[in-house]
């Protein structure tokens, strides 16, 4: 792998300002939510730039990509996670908006750099 670190990585970047993004939403949410789908939506948030960043450190373009794919699944789950809040009427789509907009650009970005990363590896 060619990267330095993986802060270097856009896809790290934008991972973290959703992430942020998100430790803002649940502050919203009803108190009866304090505890199940906050704590799963914090959890999903902070998989993303973890996983990217210790796939990227093990220095194996296999691992990575692995890793990649655990933070992509996380995305996922985020995503619905956002779904329901709209659905249950917690926040309104307006307040999910930003958040739904940057996993939608994390999941492309992700799906890219794996790409990248199999042509690479071949």
């Amino acid at each position: 792998m060619s990267l330095k670190n993986f802060k270097d990585l856009i896809v790290w970047q934008e991972s973290m300002v959703l992430a942020r993004e998100i430790y803002h939403l649940v502050k919203l949410l009803p108190n009866e939510e304090r505890y199940g789908l906050s704590d799963q939506m914090r959890r999903a948030a902070v998989s993303i730039p973890s996983n990217i960043a210790e796939g990227q450190a093990r220095n194996s373009t296999k691992e990575f990509i692995q890793f990649l794919h655990i933070a992509k699944g996380s995305n996922a789950e985020l995503m619905t996670q956002l779904m329901l809040c709209s659905d249950f009427e917690y926040l309104t789509n307006e307040q999910t908006l930003n958040a739904r907009e940057l996993s939608n650009k994390i999941g492309k970005l992700l799906s890219g750099l794996i790409q990248s990363l199999k042509q690479k590896n071949c």
